[in-house]
């Protein structure tokens, strides 16, 4: 059995929500660091900072991205190329909240056709671990589209 995998991010905030500024410190893998964040930034215009949505959408893109990949190879279609996207949707109705993320791939996958890739991807999006935590919470939707 393979043993449970921890990941560790590290983040630091001063001042008001309005007025503050945060940094997201480092990750325990140290492929990040120093990632600026602000209020402003997070709800206006992103001015070359991040945000937790957008750490959230690069986080699905490629767990998605992997899914998919491991789910085609096992029907014995291995993709050529996957390219993702993923557009997290952050509305303020009711307080801010992470209402939906949009996904789109584009795939070079040979042996299959649309239909067989737009199912496949509507089944990784459901099973990748990023989408199971957030399930129930956000929906998800796909647009999948074949390379010809």
């Amino acid at each position: 059995m393979a043993q449970a995998q921890k990941r560790t991010a590290e983040a630091t905030w001063s001042g008001s929500l309005a007025d503050g500024k945060g940094t997201i410190t480092k990750s325990g893998s140290g492929a990040f660091s120093n990632l600026p964040v602000t209020w402003n930034a997070r709800t206006v215009s992103s001015e070359g900072m991040t945000s937790p949505e957008e750490l959230i959408a690069a986080a699905l893109a490629s767990c998605f991205s992997m899914a998919l990949s491991h789910s085609l190879a096992q029907a014995g279609n291995a993709p050529a190329k996957l390219e993702v996207s993923a557009t997290t949707i952050l509305t303020m109705d009711a307080g801010p909240k992470v209402d939906s993320i949009e996904l789109n791939v584009r795939g070079t996958v040979d042996g299959i056709d649309q239909a067989a890739f737009a199912k496949a991807a509507e089944d990784a999006s459901q099973g990748c671990p990023v989408s199971t935590a957030l399930k129930g919470n956000v929906k998800i939707s796909v647009n999948a589209e074949l390379a010809s």
